[in-house]
């Protein structure tokens, strides 16, 4: 085979290869042609052009490893520049192997979505300075996004003054939403206690949240105006679990889920609260409190 033909073919091969298959390839075309060369000149004792195959299988992979490097980094960037702010680092990585796979563009999916918001935020931004309130808050809404997005691979819809949106399902697919974001729900309030004598001990007063869970099929995608588009989600599901959100401080209680979250985690312990007709709703809705997992309760939530 000349060094035209290998040329071809090294060029035809490498780019369907992975680094490191690329890279061993290589390693065995050039061993391959030294050995051939060695063997012609002992037998024969012509010459063959050696260096110039040598150098030109070199190039073929540098070229092609270059190719790919700036590539997958162009790709990682348009990922990161769409999806960073609303995904953990590892999920955008995750992304970036596979960007042809994701985009802004409107779809249907079954996905979770939760609200979380604080409660008597009024008298607690009476209570303080504008500079206390803005870290108060944002030390608050730091550590709950953190729950969210690290811990439970969440994606970070939006703030709301001091609520918080946030849904599982999208960009990337999660089969297991609605336990996700239930996890996501229970630590929130756990680690909320923990931070409370922190809170305390800067004078700062005490918080407390309500947080509404609900999956179901929505209507995800970047939207908005002309002006201003959002990654985010809309549809039924959405505004029921604003409106279960909504209700639990009539209920006492920190966290209320739907008769539907109920039945996609069947591990999930909880305490049935109603039947009630939320606002938007024809039908009445079976509500509970999620107390934690089967082997969990008692126990500081995972």
């Amino acid at each position: 085979m000349c060094s035209s033909d290998l040329g071809l073919l090294m060029a035809a091969v490498l780019p369907l290869l992975n680094p490191l298959k690329s890279l061993l390839i290589t390693i065995a075309v050039l061993i391959a042609a030294l050995v051939i060369n060695i063997s012609v000149f002992h037998y024969g004792n012509p010459v063959l052009p050696l260096a110039s195959g040598l150098l030109m299988v070199l190039l073929l992979f540098a070229l092609n490893m270059s190719y790919g490097y700036f590539i997958e980094a162009r790709g990682k960037r348009q990922i990161t520049g769409l999806f960073g702010q609303y995904v953990p680092p590892e999920l955008v990585d995750e992304m970036a192997k596979n960007p042809g796979n994701f985009s802004m563009e409107g779809e249907s999916r079954e996905m979770t979505v939760l609200f979380s918001d604080v409660r008597g935020f009024t008298s607690i931004s009476e209570a303080l300075s504008p500079e206390d309130l803005r870290e108060y808050i944002n030390d608050y809404l730091t550590t709950m996004s953190t729950i969210i997005r690290s811990s439970f691979r969440g994606t970070l819809d939006k703030y709301i003054g001091d609520a918080i949106m946030a849904f599982w399902g999208a960009p990337l697919e999660d089969n297991e939403h609605p336990r996700h974001a239930i996890q996501a729900g229970l630590k929130m309030i756990t680690r909320l206690k923990e931070v409370q004598p922190e809170f305390k001990a800067r004078g700062l007063p005490e918080i407390n949240i309500g947080v509404g869970i609900n999956p179901g099929r929505v209507s995800v995608g970047n939207m908005g105006s002309s002006l201003r588009l959002a990654y985010t989600v809309m549809g039924d599901a959405v505004n029921l679990a604003s409106r279960l959100e909504g209700i639990t401080k009539e209920y006492g209680v920190q966290i209320i889920i739907g008769e539907e979250t109920k039945a996609s985690v069947d591990d999930v312990e909880t305490r049935e609260l109603d039947k009630v007709r939320v606002k938007g709703k024809d039908l009445a809705v079976t509500i509970y409190e999620p107390l934690g997992f089967k082997g969990e309760i008692g126990r500081a939530h995972v």
